[in-house]
This record gives structure tokens, C-alpha cells and sequence, in this order.
């Protein structure tokens, strides 16, 4: 595997890092497991909390350089990468502020003698991708590292100035060798460290694939997984949603990041038919609209795909819902420009047959479908693999809500494209993946909730006493 930053915008190789050998990584799982065992897990949160709220000051302060990275790596629009990197500030800022609640033992209802006491379990591994470079690891990061918990991270292969710039931030914070942890690790040795028995724990985002594996490699050693493996997140326009509000939401929904994003809504579903034909053109008319150029111009509002990969990809993925009868109703090329850049595409008439009516669509496509109504918009919904998040459009929020708890997955919003925030707990169900990151929730994946029951001297074998 190669480590190698390049600008999604031009093509341009600008550096490449080697991956670490077997003596590194045996070193970095040995001095974390040290950092964890002699040092992190015996400071007192509030000492946690300062390392991990410097890094939130360094990260703001370092705004402009650190937003950078991103759109020189993977090309995200420079207003979108600014809003990354204070998104990343915030979750830090959020586990540093409110760790010492989460960590404090929690009583147990008819139980007055016992109460749970939080404990960390030790070495975290963490697989990170390159959509969100900081975002996504800082959620991880941000309550294990307060939760006592150390960190050891492999980061996408085409951002690594970013996860770089991550490691020295929390190195100029405070964090002691072995806290936080970047390896340039490729696929063979990652999968011997989550063998190894001083990892106690994997979180990964990343592809299903990539998921299935590591989830069944774990599996066979017996540690816990938190497994975020995207989506395919449905839009629901109901007949009564003010028409401009909800496509500005579509809009948004699925060209943030340029649709690079887990909880994209990358199916728009629009319920009656002439309405649908208003919508639709109203959609296409707005995306038509986005202008290719440099993503470090303010400007510029399309961004390049981060990959020729990625791009090919998507390319392949339109091809074959074309040739399975589907409409391209908007773009659908590589744009004649330097960089990896792909027309805003909308796809239409995608039937159950068409390879498109169960992939992810994982950049700026978006696949556009015209129901007769709110059961047939539920049912389309739900005729996913995927299950992370929903949106419904609707003049009535009670009616909303109740469409809500009738659609499979693991976020909905009403009136809003899906979005996160560190109070958030974000996650989904079936192929998306398991567990939880970010809010109290996302705390407590990676710790060990231990009992402790009390009783006097002399007390019985069995059964609740009385203390004095």
C-alpha cells in the first residue's frame, strides 16, 4: 500500500510516505500499550481534558493551514474544509467538557448497595477514510482518549499530510508517546495488530467490504467493533413540503463534500407525480448551476471527486444503470479538465433490475425517484441493504415524525438533510454497520462498565442486605 498525496484538482503527485515496517509497528503497538498501562489511564480526567482541549485551540488557531490539507488532498471545497476542522474543534471541546460526567459511577435503580464504575480497556485500533479526514477521527479520538483509552490510527492512504498534521496536533497538546498513534500500516499488518492481544478494541469507517473484514477478524479474536460502512440514504419530499425549501435540502444533501459523504441523500423521492416532474427539474436546474475549478477558490462550487479510482468508479456505476434502461436526466461525464473531475449527474426510471437501485453512489449522483404516495415513499426507502440515515420534507412535523419511526436506519431528520454534531449520536443498522460514535452514547463503546456490589462482613451468600 502507498501512501501518496495527490491533488484530486490537477493530478499532481505531491509527496509520498512509506509505510512503516514490522519493527515500527511492533514498536508503536508496544509503546502504546505502555502509554495505556503506566501513564494515560492513571491521570485524572481533568489532566485528560487539558491535553485534549489543547488540541481543540491548536486546531482552531491552525484553521487555515489544517483546511488546507483537505482540500489539497482529497479536494473538499475550502469553505467546507474550514467547517471540518472547527466540526473536528467542537467533538474535542465536547469530550473534554463533559467526560467527567460520563465517567462517574452510575447507580443502579432497586439496587442500593451496586453501582457501574466506566473503566477503559486499553490500545484502540482506529481505520479512518479519506472523506472527512479529521472529522471521522476525531470521533474516535475525542471520547477514547478521555474515556482513558489510547489511540493507534490508520488513515486512508490518500490523505496522509492530513493524518500527519492530526498526529503532531495532539503531540503539541500534550498527549505522551504512545497516546495517539498515526502508522502508514498496510493491509497485512493491520490485520496481525488486530490480532495482536494488546489491541483491545477496532472501529473502523470505511467500505462494506472493508467492514465485513475487519469485523470478522476481530470476531475471531473476540474484541469489540464499531463498524460505520455507509450508506445509501433515501430523501423523502411528501406532497405537502414547501417545494423551494426541500430542494434547497436535496441540493444540499447531496452535493455537500461533493456527495463524498456517508449520509448523502443520494436517493430523492418525491412524492406525486407532477410534482415529482417540478422537483426534478428544479433539481437539475440548480446542479447544472455548480462551477468546476480550484476547490481553494472560494468560488468554486464543484469540487473534483478525490480519486481516479473514485472517479472510474462512478463512471462505471452510471454506465451500467444506462445500460439497464435507466435516464441520465443531467451529466454523466468526466469533465475535459485537468484534475478528476465528474459532471453533477441525476439519474432517473431506476428499477429494481438496475444496479443502481441497490448501490452506493458514493459523489456528485444522485439517483431521482417519483412515487404516488407516502407508502410507496416508506417502501422505497426501506428496499436498501443500507440503513444509516433518512430525511422526510413535510409541511407537518407530526407527520414527519411518524414517517420517521416507519423507515429502517439509524438517524432520521425532518425538514433537514442528515447532519452530525458531537451531542449527536450518529450510526446506523443492516449493511451501514453497528455500534455508535459521538454523544454520550459513543462513550461507552470501548469501555468496560464494571459492577460493584457491597456488603458487610458476615453477610449471607446471596441476595440484597443492608448496609449500615
Amino acid at each position: 500500500m502507498t501512501y501518496q498525496s495527490i491533488n484530486p484538482a490537477s493530478g499532481e503527485l505531491i509527496a509520498s510516505f512509506p509505510e512503516v515496517s514490522d519493527t515500527e509497528l511492533e514498536r508503536a503497538i508496544a509503546d502504546a500499550d505502555r502509554a495505556y498501562r503506566s501513564d494515560w489511564r492513571r491521570r485524572p480526567v481533568g489532566e485528560r481534558a487539558g491535553i485534549v482541549a489543547k488540541a481543540a485551540a491548536l486546531l482552531r488557531a491552525r484553521k487555515t493551514e489544517y483546511a488546507q490539507y483537505l482540500t489539497l488532498e482529497m479536494g473538499k471545497l475550502i469553505e467546507e474544509a474550514q467547517a471540518e476542522v472547527e466540526l473536528a474543534a467542537s467533538i474535542l471541546d465536547y469530550y473534554a467538557d463533559n467526560a467527567a460526567t460520563f465517567l462517574k459511577p452510575k447507580t443502579l435503580p432497586n439496587a442500593p448497595n451496586a453501582q457501574v464504575s466506566i473503566e477503559p480497556i486499553g490500545t484502540i485500533l482506529g481505520i479512518a477514510p479519506w472523506n472527512f479526514p479529521y472529522y471521522q477521527v476525531v470521533r474516535v479520538a475525542g471520547p477514547q482518549l478521555m474515556a482513558g483509552n489510547v489511540l493507534v490510527l490508520k488513515h486512508a492512504e490518500n490523505v496522509p499530510q492530513s493524518a500527519l498534521a492530526l498526529a503532531q496536533l495532539f503531540a503539541d497538546a500534550g498527549a505522551p508517546n504512545g497516546v495517539y498513534t498515526n502508522l502508514f500500516a498496510g493491509i497485512e499488518q493491520i490485520g496481525r495488530a488486530i490480532a495482536d492481544p494488546r489491541i483491545r478494541g477496532v472501529t473502523i469507517t470505511g467500505s462494506e467490504r472493508a467492514g465485513a473484514a475487519v469485523a470478522e477478524r476481530a470476531g475471531r479474536a473476540l474484541k469489540k467493533v464499531v463498524a460505520e460502512m455507509g450508506g445509501s440514504d433515501p430523501l423523502i419530499v411528501l406532497e405537502d413540503a414547501p417545494l423551494a425549501a426541500a430542494l434547497d435540502g436535496a441540493v444540499f444533501g447531496r452535493m455537500f463534500n461533493n456527495g463524498q459523504c456517508c449520509v448523502g441523500s443520494k436517493r430523492i423521492i418525491v412524492v406525486g407525480r407532477q410534482r415529482a416532474a417540478a422537483f426534478l427539474d428544479g433539481f437539475v436546474e440548480r446542479l447544472a448551476a455548480l462551477r468546476a475549478g480550484n476547490p481553494m477558490n472560494p468560488q468554486t462550487t464543484l469540487a473534483p471527486v478525490a480519486s481516479e479510482t473514485a472517479l472510474n468508479r462512478l463512471l462505471d456505476q452510471i454506465g451500467q444503470a444506462r445500460q439497464a434502461g435507466a435516464h441520465i436526466a443531467l451529466g454523466g461525464k468526466r469533465l475535459a479538465r485537468p484534475g478528476y473531475f465528474l459532471q453533477p449527474t441525476v439519474i432517473t426510471d431506476i428499477d429494481e433490475r438496475n444496479p443502481a437501485f441497490n448501490q452506493e453512489l458514493f459523489g456528485p449522483v444522485a439517483a431521482f425517484h417519483a412515487v404516488d404516495n407516502a407508502e410507496q415513499a416508506i417502501a422505497l426507502a426501506n428496499a436498501t441493504p443500507y440503513g444509516l440515515g433518512a430525511s422526510v420534507f413535510t409541511a407537518d412535523i407530526e407527520r414527519g415524525r411518524a414517517l420517521a419511526a416507519q423507515i429502517d436506519c439509524g438517524m432520521v431528520f425532518v425538514n433537514q438533510p442528515v447532519w452530525t454534531a458531537p451531542e449527536l449520536p450518529f450510526g446506523g443498522i443492516k449493511h451501514s454497520g453497528f455500534g455508535r460514535e459521538l454523544a454520550e452514547r459513543g462513550f461507552y463503546e470501548f469501555v468496560n462498565e464494571k459492577l460493584v456490589n457491597l456488603a458487610p462482613a458476615g453477610a449471607g451468600f446471596w441476595g440484597p442486605v443492608a448496609l449500615d
